[in-house]
């Protein structure tokens, strides 16, 4: 996060955490509380309602007839889709009391997730339903699934079918539902997907001008739609970075995320990593070394430091709110960001000005031409200890979240769906500036998540501090760079019981420097 006012940049998804020592310390303090918890808390909250069945059934008769009750919902601070719940909630409880007779209120917590993270998960170990329904970062899951904190997914789609909605691509679930990976255990209920793109002017490419000198400079025509911009590779894109770079004029060809901030720079960099048919761990083994420090991917993280010369001064400090400010300042011809911070990317005196493509492809070693980017966003995840009112609640919630006309209002305020009715809707490519981008990188295998590990936090704090030292120019090596890393992790992962294989003697000791 750039430090400036949320209300401000609004920013998205994980990045908006403070930085590497909060999330550090959620760390430590999670699997310190994960050791106290239960080996696996009740999913349900107590004993089956007045009609004989499980709160995880929700309302189902009169039982909550009558009653008052306070939903406490636990939401990313500054982050529209993650408040709009929030606003959206007084439909909620006029639902709740016409279908169910019963008055329903809302109270929020809201907290940039680094903080959230810390304000949930001692309630959650001590087994408090202080926060009822909770927006989670995707990472988090295997933190609150192990020791039994939330409640299985499958149990409630099993109780409630209409809410089991088919999802656009199998990058919805392995992403924000599914843990460990591969199980096809659900945990986590979609609330807010997101994929990565590229921001452009637009206005700048159709300029006679531009349009005039660049042919004259590179011998070939200054591309200007979607469909000519969006088959291009990084490599393509380079004699435009290159042409719109005019540092006398305080203005450059592009930027993207190399900041040391919670998962800035892994982000932006790990498309690098999957063009090479890479990857940064194997999770069937849970080895780093041998996978993440190829010399493959050496390259690529030498390539991607390279593109910052045809960025603006301070790109290693560069994250989510610098993209905004300098992209809407008219600093850069091109930024790189989330494609769901598209409503700030593209304020009012931009409408009609930029376009948003999705991440710029690659060659691939098999010769074709495609993209893997990186997927953000957030599932819902359902307290395990709520009791059995606020339960059905959380249930009753969801039913109503997920209804299509809920959907559509969601998506309307600035929210993205993730289901095959909603992202396949009549109108949703053409509904936003940049809804046809974010649907392309939905596709199956365009994007990929990583690790949703427990000790998620402590190894992106070892790969983020690496990486920022190469950004900077502390160091120069880029193999050297990922040798640290991968001796580094596959140590943590071989001390938590994750990969039965030891890092080799010579990676333990290294030093970046």
């Amino acid at each position: 996060m750039s430090g400036k006012n949320l209300t401000q940049t609004s920013l998205s998804r994980r990045q908006l955490l403070k930085g590497m020592a909060a999330v550090g310390v959620a760390a430590v303090a999670a699997n310190a509380l994960a050791a106290c918890a239960p080996a696996g808390a009740p999913a349900g909250g107590g004993a089956p309602g007045p009609a004989g069945t499980s709160p995880l059934a929700g309302t189902v008769g009169d039982e909550m007839r009558g009653k008052t009750i306070e939903l406490s919902l636990a939401v990313i601070a500054g982050w529209p889709p993650s408040q709009l719940p929030v606003e959206m909630f007084p439909k909620f409880a006029e639902m709740a009391k016409e279908k169910y007779g019963y008055t329903v209120t809302v109270r929020k917590t809201e907290a940039p997730f680094a903080a959230l993270f810390q304000k949930v998960a001692p309630t959650l170990a001590s087994r408090s339903q202080e926060f009822n329904l909770i927006v989670s970062d995707s990472q988090w899951l295997g933190a609150l699934a192990e020791p039994g904190w939330i409640v299985r997914a499958d149990d409630v789609y099993a109780l409630n079918p209409e809410l089991d909605i088919e999802p656009f691509s199998s990058l919805v679930v392995e992403t924000y539902q599914v843990y460990p990976d591969g199980s096809g255990q659900r945990w986590g209920f979609p609330q807010m997907p997101d994929t990565q793109g590229i921001f452009v002017r637009k206005d700048l490419l159709e300029d006679p001008a531009e349009q005039a000198a660049f042919e004259a400079r590179y011998g070939r025509k200054l591309p200007t739609t979607y469909e000519e911009l969006e088959p291009l590779t990084v490599q393509e894109w380079e004699p435009i970075f290159e042409f719109f770079t005019r540092p006398e004029k305080d203005f450059y060809g592009t930027a993207a995320q190399y900041s040391k901030e919670y998962d800035f720079f892994s982000c932006a960099y790990h498309p690098y990593v999957y063009a090479t048919g890479g990857d940064i761990w194997d999770k069937t083994t849970g080895n780093v070394v041998g996978v993440l420090n190829t010399d493959a991917n050496a390259a690529q993280l030498e390539y991607f430091r390279s593109l910052q010369k045809y960025q603006p001064p301070g790109s290693p400090d560069f994250g989510i709110g610098e993209m905004i400010d300098l992209f809407t300042q008219g600093k850069v011809f091109s930024a790189f960001n989330w494609l769901a911070v598209g409503l700030f990317m593209i304020p009012p005196e931009l409408e009609g000005k930029v376009l948003a493509l999705p991440h710029p492809k690659f060659i691939f070693p098999d010769g074709e031409r495609k993209v893997i980017g990186a997927m953000g966003g957030q599932p819902w995840v359902i307290n395990a200890f709520n009791d059995d009112d606020h339960m059905r609640v959380c249930i009753d919630f969801l039913k109503w979240w997920y209804q299509d006309d809920t959907q559509a209002e969601f998506v309307q305020k600035g929210g993205l769906p993730w289901s095959k009715k909603g992202v396949n809707a009549p109108g949703f490519e053409e509904l936003k500036p940049y809804t046809r981008a974010f649907k392309y990188m939905l596709e199956e295998g365009r994007s990929r998540d990583f690790w949703h590990l427990p000790e998620y936090a402590e190894l992106l704090a070892i790969q983020q501090e690496a990486y920022s030292a190469y950004a900077s120019g502390q160091v120069n090596d880029p193999k050297r760079v990922l040798d640290y890393i991968a001796g580094r992790q596959q140590a943590l992962l071989f001390e938590k019981g994750r990969t039965q294989t030891p890092p080799p003697d010579e990676l333990r000791n290294l030093t970046l420097m």
